[in-house]
This record gives structure tokens, C-alpha cells and sequence, in this order.
């Protein structure tokens, strides 16, 4: 256990950050309004998010993608802490990478679970294309997914015996 206590402080400090952060915009920032932070690249928006990563099935009242969201978060969350306990302790870059999808997970669980919603706020945009809105918890699950496909594609291929 204390060979995982700095992931699981990563954890911890990754998931308050989460949270505080929409705790703050849903205090400060009405519900659909933006703040421009820089001109024409960047705003924080305000919304809720009922659906699953970048607001996908996010306009869906039906009972299975509820329940089939939630569920999803379960297994996924189930699967991340499988693989950190099976993944070595001197992998340190995959553990990390680890550490940062359960983070995500967790902030976007929880949301679902007390809120019903997840509150997104980041708003990227290049004039009137925007990039989905997300938040701390979406940022890191992503870039713990492309770490560990950078380190999956970083690996060297075991060399097969000759025959």
C-alpha cells in the first residue's frame, strides 16, 4: 500500500482539483453563459453535460443510456484499478498514466452520481468551430489514455526464438 500512496495522492489531488473547479464555475458563472478568458480561442462556458465523455449522448432522457452510462463508469473504473494492481511497481510512466484516467473517472463519476450531470466548462474554439466542452477530470483521462498509448507504442516487440 505505501508503494501506491503517491498515485493514490495523484488520485486524490487530481479528483479535489476536479471538483473544485466546477464547484467554482457553477458558483460564478450562470448557466450558459461565457467568460471570455482569451478572445477567440478561449472561453469558460458553463453547462451540464448528462451524457458521457464530450457531451456524447448527452440530449438522450432514455433509462438504458442512464443506466448504460453509469455502468460503463463502473467497469472502467473496475478495469483501471485491475491494471494499476497488475502493472509492475517500476512502470512508473504507465501507473501515472493510470493514476490519471482513475482521476478523471472519479470526478465524472461522482458528478453523475450527486449531481445527475457533469459540469463542463472549458471552451475551445477557432471563430465558430468549437472543440466540445470539457473540464479537469475529461483532461485527464485523456491525456492518461495517450500516454499510455504512447508507451504501448513505445515498447520494444519480444523477440521470438529462432527456430
Amino acid at each position: 500500500m505505501k508503494k501506491n500512496a503517491v498515485y493514490l495522492g495523484l488520485v486524490g489531488l487530481l479528483v479535489a482539483l476536479d471538483q473544485l473547479t466546477k464547484t467554482l464555475v457553477a458558483g460564478t458563472v450562470d448557466l450558459y453563459r461565457s467568460v471570455p478568458v482569451i478572445p477567440g480561442f478561449f472561453n469558460i462556458t458553463h453547462i451540464r453535460n448528462s451524457g458521457a465523455i464530450f457531451g456524447f449522448f448527452s440530449n438522450s432522457e432514455s433509462l438504458p443510456v442512464f443506466i448504460g452510462l453509469r455502468a460503463a463508469t463502473v467497469l472502467a473504473l473496475g478495469f483501471v484499478v485491475f491494471y494499476f494492481i497488475k502493472t509492475p511497481a517500476g512502470a512508473t510512466l504507465t501507473r501515472i498514466s493510470l493514476a490519471l484516467i482513475l482521476a478523471g473517472a472519479l470526478g465524472n463519476f461522482f458528478d453523475r452520481l450527486f449531481r445527475g450531470y457533469v459540469t463542463d466548462f472549458l471552451d475551445f474554439y477557432l471563430g465558430q468551430r468549437h472543440f466540445p466542452f470539457f473540464n479537469v477530470a475529461d483532461s485527464c483521462i485523456t491525456v492518461g489514455a495517450a500516454l499510455l498509448i504512447i508507451i504501448s507504442l513505445r515498447r520494444k516487440p519480444e523477440c521470438s526464438p529462432s527456430s
